[in-house]
């Protein structure tokens, strides 16, 4: 099955289009002001108007606020949900929307503990553990964490790089990958040389 890929932290039409026509699956936008990748609802319903279609166009969120969340998903036309703070699934399950889990890896996170909690979830997304900062770090994690057995789609995150994103994929054989960081020329944005890189790598054998 052919990895699939997401480009996160976009902030600009540009960066978007590039990586649609690079051949990204997804695009993610970042609702969260304590990150120089965060962006507006205007720009995000540009962003989103801007892509062509069968690209998916994904809103993460940090601790949310519920009437903040839903005048973005309206706004904007986000198609799937990225939450990473820790509030209840019938919290996330009240948005009417496709949503992924974030889960910061350490050694006691129990990844089939996660699945039970958020059932509806659509997938894991797996991402580094860095205190006060809840993704976007640009570093990895010990993916021998990751147990072969889980039944949710398993997208993941932290610190990939095209020199790395190769050997991630044959550890943890995940539905898709997720880069933000590891494709920019500053915070926030993107660089079309290492996205397509990147996106050259995970094809590559596929």
């Amino acid at each position: 099955m052919q990895t699939r890929i997401k480009i996160c932290g976009i902030t600009r039409i540009e960066d978007g289009l590039a990586a649609a026509r690079l051949g990204a699956d997804a695009i993610g936008m970042v609702f969260y002001e304590a990150t120089p990748r965060c962006v507006t609802v205007d720009q995000a319903r540009a962003i989103a108007q801007a892509l062509p279609p069968f690209v998916t166009r994904v809103g993460l969120f940090v601790d949310v606020d519920a009437d903040r969340v839903r005048a973005t998903i309206s706004a904007v036309g986000l198609d799937i949900l990225q939450f990473h703070g820790e509030e209840s699934a019938e919290t996330y399950r009240a948005f009417g929307r496709p949503y992924i889990k974030a889960v910061r890896m350490q050694d006691h996170v129990d990844l089939h503990a996660q699945q039970r909690a958020y059932p509806d979830a659509v997938g894991l997304l797996l991402d580094s553990y860095v205190k006060h900062a809840p993704g976007g770090s640009g570093e990895t994690f010990d993916w021998r964490l990751v147990p072969q057995d889980l039944e949710k789609p398993i997208i993941l995150a932290g610190g990939l790089t095209a020199d790395n994103v190769k050997d991630a994929i044959k550890a943890v054989q995940p539905f898709a990958v997720d880069v933000s960081s590891g494709v920019e020329e500053a915070k926030g944005i993107k660089d079309p040389r290492k996205i397509s890189a990147f996106i050259e790598k995970v094809r590559e054998d596929q």
